[in-house]
């Protein structure tokens, strides 16, 4: 079993931020591989599923991104889950737009959800870096990262989550590196 988790904002106003595509990735991947309703649990929404033959457990926390950790260790320990079966979704500024990478461990570079689940359970666990670009200035990273996407990015974007879920059973088999390239030959095609 493994638990899967999109990070973001809980509220409508949040819904199109460009911080909440790790729901967003979330969401596309339950929708393409018919996971069962929502539930209410640890501090966040549970969804179960299957990608292939792996069971998923897809969560998205609904405390706010700087408390994620919170509900991630809750889901953790409940399954008796180790770090290594965590899999984050989340937006990366250091990325190009809708360019998806895969990392394991490492550090946070400064995202609030990443540091909220290192200090819970320490680094060891796989991320799914999405990329949303830099503004050009930190003086206006808050503003892009809790900006909407543009109307003109929403294609883009679109394609991106459509190609992680798509893939998203390479993830399940633990082959990071067949995901990303196959999400890629997507995104080129």
């Amino acid at each position: 079993m493994q638990l899967w988790v999109g990070l973001g904002n809980p509220g409508p106003q949040y819904a199109m931020h460009r911080h909440n595509v790790g729901f967003m990735a979330a969401d596309t991947i339950a929708d393409v591989h018919g996971f069962a309703p929502s539930q209410k649990k640890f501090s966040g929404w549970l969804q179960e599923g299957r990608v292939g033959p792996e069971k998923i457990l897809l969560l998205k926390p609904a405390t706010f991104m700087n408390e994620s950790g919170r509900a991630v260790s809750e889901a953790m320990r409940f399954y008796k889950l180790e770090p290594h079966a965590l899999t984050v979704f989340h937006d990366e500024l250091d990325l190009a737009p809708f360019k998806v990478k895969v990392k394991r461990g490492g550090g946070t570079a400064g995202h609030n959800g990443l540091r909220s689940i290192d200090q819970h359970i320490g680094p060891d666990f796989r991320r799914i870096r999405l990329g949303i670009g830099h503004p050009g200035h930190k003086d206006r990273v808050l503003g892009y990262v809790l900006g909407n996407y543009a109307k003109a990015e929403i294609d883009p974007l679109t394609d991106m989550l459509g190609a992680l879920a798509a893939e998203a059973e390479w993830l399940a088999k633990d082959d990071d590196v067949r995901f990303m390239n196959d999400v890629a030959l997507r995104l080129t095609a």
